[in-house]
């Protein structure tokens, strides 16, 4: 699985287990820049979907690392960004459903469930997981700063519209963000922004990598407690994640693979290596740290590492 540009992993999904995942826009192409992202801030910002690459491109990578027969439990369009964007998204989803058998899932900020078409083209996926991060159009901008096209009502009521025409597996998640919407206020207001929302799970959520802006700091498990309560949720802290997997036989190339489209923490990288009886896991973890391509950020008492 060596030089892929559009398929990684698989890596571990604390909520879908060893997911293999597919990227079809560029890196940093969204419409939200929201405070937490672990990619940091969005620099292609777009509200406009496109055919940024061709479906049998991105296939001709699904199909070889399908026949690789690698054990993993589900397909993840997942981006560098935002998937919706990708005009192409339908067809991709109705291929990879051609070549596994494997459940195909689609992570979105659900931005674009106003468009008819986008909701058909997702119709297809077994699993959708939009994020509602916001109960109103301040939190809306303070939180996702989204494109100027976008307003909280619109995403709003896409959102109700899919819920109940989708007959696949819908689960929301919450992102919730110390200091800014935790408070026992917001997560009512949470609740109300919910009851329209026909969804199967409701997953709450914290920063638990670097974030784009600093401030956006992790909530405390206490809290997310709380929220659980409140939301009737399942904190994404308290579930657990299997290893993550590459085929390249180098240990920091197959490391640099990952960190491209997923950062990973020196306890990751050291689970990782050991998993794969690297002898030189602490000679590993320094280079990484003095390789230009890489940003190494300290946060929550972790080095994250990932790809500049």
């Amino acid at each position: 699985m060596d030089n892929l540009k559009y398929v990684y992993g698989p890596v571990p999904s604390r909520r879908l287990g060893i997911s293999l995942g597919i990227s079809p826009i560029p890196k940093k192409t969204c419409n939200y820049s929201c405070i937490y992202c672990q990619l940091g801030r969005t620099d292609k910002m777009t509200n406009t979907r496109q055919m940024f690459y061709g479906v049998d491109e991105i296939m001709a990578e699904v199909n070889e690392v399908v026949a690789k027969d690698i054990k993993l439990d589900v397909v993840t369009i997942v981006g560098e960004g935002e998937p919706t964007l990708y005009l192409g998204l339908g067809e991709l989803i109705s291929k990879i459903k051609k070549v596994t058998d494997k459940p195909v899932a689609v992570i979105t900020n659900g931005a674009l469930l106003y468009d008819s078409n986008l909701r058909s083209e997702l119709s297809l996926a077994d699993i959708v997981l939009p994020t509602v991060d916001a109960f109103d159009e301040e939190s809306f901008k303070t939180i996702n700063r989204p494109h100027g096209s976008i307003h909280f009502d619109m995403i709003n009521e896409g959102l109700k519209v899919f819920s109940k025409e989708y007959k696949g597996q819908l689960w929301v998640e919450i992102m919730l963000v110390k200091g800014i919407n935790d408070d026992d206020e917001s997560l009512k207001k949470y609740a109300l922004a919910l009851d329209g929302i026909k969804y199967d799970r409701i997953y709450i959520n914290t920063p638990v990598r670097p974030p784009a802006e600093s401030y956006a700091q992790a909530v405390d498990h206490e809290r997310m407690l709380q929220a659980e309560l409140i939301l009737g949720g399942i904190s994404i802290d308290l579930l657990e994640s299997q290893g993550f997997h590459s085929d390249i036989k180098d240990d920091y190339e197959a490391i640099l693979s990952i960190i491209k489209r997923h950062p990973m923490n020196q306890f990751e990288i050291n689970g990782f290596l050991s998993s794969r009886n690297c002898e030189s896991i602490d000679f590993i973890l320094d280079r990484l740290k003095f390789d230009d391509r890489i940003n190494s950020l300290e946060y929550m008492g972790y080095v994250t590492f990932r790809l500049k």
